[in-house]
């Protein structure tokens, strides 16, 4: 099997290809500046080049306050370049594993989302990528949309800096007084899990639309908590509310999904969200 992995320098890029790279996978790693997805062309160009027996589509544009600045480009870069993708692998054979977000729904739900669940993003970001999942949906049918929430990982998201983990160790080190939203709830997901789950569907034919992340929820305020808690770190940490931090951006206040639907498959299910930090922490 060859792997065409785009985006593989971000956190769960990176992951991908660790996890690709233990089963002996081929992989082509393809970084940003390699592919400009909204080219199609060029798209095209690289997957007739490479001939791979799928494409993992991990790029994105993706940091909110952006999306909602240039929603032009976050639209091309996450809808069309999906689509792009699509038409590429469509015509040379291959089947495509592309992300999404929990940041597709509202919140308002007031439990964990399954996949029947009518999606109403609030900001640019989510439009775009309920986009791109009906752009692939469209365009082929050998295809796996995966919708993950709450990333972490060693990498680093691309273009933000530090991972929420490593952001919160890093302000307890300086001293800072720490403020965190208590009423947005997620499932906090290490991308290292993901990618050895992703990696067992990606080898299966069971296409559709999927759930994964950490098992369990929490509120962000709780997330904190238990970093430091986990490493043992004295912090100047307290709750405070989505209100008290004024943002055009909005966000979903409940986003937790349901993995019910990639459970069914028996391809081994996410540890609890506490467990997996905790072995993050530990491989520091």
């Amino acid at each position: 099997m060859k792997v065409l992995l785009i985006g593989a320098k971000g956190q769960l890029g990176s992951d991908l290809n660790t996890a690709l790279a233990k089963k002996g996978v081929e992989v082509r790693r393809v970084v940003n500046r390699e592919i400009d997805v909204r080219n199609a062309e060029a798209v095209l160009e690289m997957v007739a080049s490479e001939r791979p027996d799928a494409v993992v589509n991990t790029a994105a544009f993706h940091k909110l306050e952006d999306c909602d600045i240039q929603p032009t480009v976050a639209y091309e870069v996450n809808a069309v370049g999906a689509r792009n993708l699509a038409v590429a692998c469509n015509k040379h054979g291959a089947a495509l594993m592309h992300f999404s977000t929990d940041y597709v729904f509202d919140g308002t739900k007031g439990t964990s989302y399954s996949e029947s669940d009518l999606t109403n993003p609030i900001n640019v970001y989510g439009i775009t990528k309920v986009a791109s999942e009906q752009m692939v949906a469209y365009t082929m049918q050998r295809c796996f949309v995966v919708r993950v929430c709450g990333l972490y990982g060693k990498a680093g998201p691309s273009g933000k800096g530090l991972n929420f983990v490593e952001s919160m160790l890093k302000k307890a080190s300086d001293g800072a007084a720490i403020r965190v939203v208590d009423d947005q709830v997620l499932s906090p997901s290490y991308t290292l899990d993901l990618a050895e789950r992703l990696l067992r569907l990606l080898t299966t034919e069971a296409y559709g639309l999927y759930h994964l992340s950490s098992e369990g929820q929490c509120s962000w305020y709780a997330f904190a908590s238990k970093i430091f808690e986990l490493a043992g770190v004295k912090a100047n940490l307290s709750p405070c509310k989505t209100a008290d931090f004024p943002s055009p951006v909005r966000r979903p206040l409940i986003s937790a999904m349901n993995k019910a639907k990639f459970n069914q498959l028996g391809l081994g299910t996410m540890p609890h969200w506490t467990e997996s930090l905790e072995r993050y922490l530990a491989g520091r």
